[in-house]
């Protein structure tokens, strides 16, 4: 799909406030409503635009702590990788799972947890218990200096 200035418009717009209208998007980007919304919808259907998300405030919900833990395997089997993302997947205090190069690690997990008990709680008693997990690096963030999910466009 070929993007022009009006899709990349709206993917601004879409990034900054995906629960703005049809008629205020068509609006601002100066395009009458109906080619708006088809342009949004040959977006979605491109697999351009995946979704629409609310952003929550971890802090507001008692979540304190973010760490990223950096997770060695024993194997470097599909098999043992397809059996760590699936239990991965059932942690609800993950928010990212990368699997990365260039590191001793084989994953960098990001989690938010409330306090240092929830965070020795997850990593002893959930993360390390995960068959071929043998080693695991964890660095715990003061500040986010840089908080955005848009991607330019």
């Amino acid at each position: 799909m070929e993007i022009d200035r009006h899709d990349r418009q709206i993917l601004s717009i879409l990034q900054e406030n995906g629960r703005i209208s049809n008629q205020d998007l068509a609006d601002r980007i100066g395009l009458s409503p109906s080619p708006c919304l088809r342009r949004v919808r040959t977006l979605e259907e491109a697999g351009i635009v995946i979704g629409y998300r609310a952003l929550i405030n971890a802090k507001a919900l008692g979540y304190t702590l973010m760490a990223l833990i950096y997770i060695s395997m024993d194997k470097h089997t599909p098999e043992r990788f397809e059996n760590f993302e699936r239990q991965i997947l059932q942690i609800p205090e993950v928010l990212e799972c990368l699997l990365i190069t260039g590191q001793d690690a084989d994953y960098q997990i990001k989690v938010v947890v409330k306090d240092m008990d929830a965070f020795q709680e997850l990593l002893l008693n959930r993360i390390t218990r995960i068959q071929g997990v043998t080693g695991v690096h964890s660095s715990f963030v003061l500040r986010k200096v840089v908080d955005k999910t848009a991607v330019p466009v």
